[in-house]
């Protein structure tokens, strides 16, 4: 990595880790919860279940949350122990039927019954338990990592740092297309696969230059996108 390129990813991390570019994203929500003083399974759920849409144009995954939470009447952990749930297969957003959400719901309702929070499990843990997933070790799983950004960073700007036991030293970089994309151009991975491999190097990179706080280089990423949209 060049100098200049290690003081680029330094200025873009600094400027755009700040709310005022993330008012229309998906962290609105759990952030919202948290405004409310709701509790830490509401904003858990709510994290968990926002990133989970968080695949699209901003605009549509906005509005999609806002659809879901309106069904949830603005109350997340009660709508989960309730058990009663639309449950059919019309789209809630994109491929994510509510079928879907309902068996999310149901797997939340049976972990909250027996444990107070969801920190306690690894990524893959919450991809078996909670999505039903089958594991797959070349997995990003780049929406359990998103979640697990919002809930444990904690430097009071974006994110929400409610996950208090997990250090940000353990996160792993959330990567999509976009993230993959302007990874490669900036020179962090020449890996041509979005795999957990990929993540893990670019996430590596980063602890080069925030060993304790690696997930702040999606800020920086960010920051590249926007600067290099046009």
């Amino acid at each position: 990595m060049t100098e200049k390129t290690l003081n680029l990813l330094k200025d873009w991390a600094e400027e755009y880790n700040d709310l005022k570019y993330f008012g229309d994203d998906p962290i609105s929500f759990p952030r919202e919860f948290a405004k409310r003083e709701a509790s830490l399974q509401d904003i858990e759920i709510a994290a968990l279940l926002s990133a989970h849409l968080a695949w699209g144009r901003r605009a549509m995954i906005f509005r999609d949350c806002e659809r879901l939470f309106d069904e949830m009447q603005w109350h997340p952990y009660d709508y989960v122990m309730a058990g009663a749930y639309r449950n059919d297969e019309t789209s809630l957003h994109r491929t994510v039927k509510w079928s879907e959400i309902a068996g999310i719901c149901g797997r939340l309702r049976e972990w909250y019954s027996w444990h107070e929070s969801l920190e306690v499990l690894s990524a893959k843990e919450i991809r078996s338990i909670v999505f039903r997933r089958k594991d797959d070790p070349r997995a990003p799983d780049k929406k359990i990592n998103l979640m697990r950004r919002w809930l444990v960073r904690n430097d009071g700007k974006v994110d929400l740092g409610v996950w208090q036991k997990t250090s940000p030293a353990e996160l792993l970089i959330p990567l999509d297309v976009h993230v993959h994309t302007q990874a490669r151009a900036l020179g962090l991975t020449r890996r041509n696969q979005k795999d957990l491999a990929c993540a893990q190097e670019i996430t590596s990179t980063f602890k080069q230059i925030w060993p304790d706080d690696p997930a702040l280089g999606d800020f920086a990423l960010f920051g590249y996108g926007v600067s290099h949209s046009k």
